[in-house]
């Protein structure tokens, strides 16, 4: 009798401590693939971001992408001992390029969706924004309200927040490849209307911008910008570390003053 509860128990035993090896080999191809991401960049030595043209985070002068995502981007690609390389992307195809490896991240005053935050690995929250209709100065009177706004043709870019807004509002729209092109479709009149993010509407329509004949209305949504990395990739609690350090060092504030968004930016803590 007492040799037959030795089985038993020595199987337990032996179901316990496989159980156990398998936990543990299971964690371990986790971090090896956590940390594989790490060392792909590493060893390219490179950090390769995916952007569009989007002022005030990104956007070309004399041949450069400046603003407050690419600077911010610069500035964590050196505290890894890397460079950076700034890639414009078709926003609607950001996943697939991230998957696939044509970037590294998506950075670029992205919306943190509960699509981006299922599909990828996103660092905390940096900025608020919200999405706004912009349309001609001489009409905007007769644009307050979403209702009101229901009867317009809108431009927005394609795979946007933008287009989310749209949708969810039930609105009319047309899209294009880029928030810039969606402003320009206003511009030229072939769209009564678009949905861009408040932090761009800002910074290039009203008076002294590029588009001083167009001006925005209503915000439709509260939102938040974030950086998404691959699903699992440590990069993403490296870009949380840094941006607290940001934060605490003045780093991130001087930028932002320097692009006009202060206002915009989350503490970092």
């Amino acid at each position: 009798m007492l040799r037959k509860v030795e089985m038993i128990m020595m199987k337990k035993w032996m179901c316990l401590i496989l159980t156990a090896v398998l936990a543990l080999s299971a964690v371990g191809t986790f971090a090896a693939e956590v940390d594989a991401d790490v060392a792909y960049v590493q060893e390219k030595g490179v950090l390769v971001v995916g952007i569009t043209d989007f002022a005030p985070m990104d956007y070309l002068d004399n041949g450069e992408w400046i603003g407050f995502d690419a600077d911010m981007a610069k500035a964590f690609a050196a505290s890894l001992g890397l460079k950076v390389e700034f890639i414009e992307i078709d926003w609607d195809n950001k996943l697939l390029e991230l998957d696939n490896k044509s970037i590294d991240c998506i950075w670029n005053g992205m919306t943190l969706t509960e699509e981006i935050m299922g599909a990828t690995s996103c660092s905390k929250p940096y900025a608020n924004n919200a999405q706004v209709i912009v349309v001609p100065k001489d009409v905007a009177d007769q644009y307050q309200t979403a209702e009101a706004a229901a009867e317009l043709q809108f431009a927005v870019e394609a795979g946007s927040a933008g287009q989310s807004q749209a949708e969810a509002y039930g609105f009319s729209f047309t899209p294009v490849s880029a928030q810039t092109d969606a402003v320009m479709e206003v511009k030229a009149g072939s769209s009564d209307a678009a949905i861009i993010d408040a932090l761009m509407a800002a910074a290039v329509v009203g008076e002294g911008t590029s588009y001083p004949d167009l001006t925005y209305t209503i915000g439709l949504n509260s939102e938040e910008y974030g950086v998404a990395f691959r699903q699992g990739s440590e990069l993403a609690e490296l870009l949380n570390a840094f941006f607290v350090t940001a934060w605490q060092d003045g780093t991130m504030q001087a930028i932002a003053e320097t692009y006009g968004v202060s206002a915009a930016v989350i503490a970092q803590e």
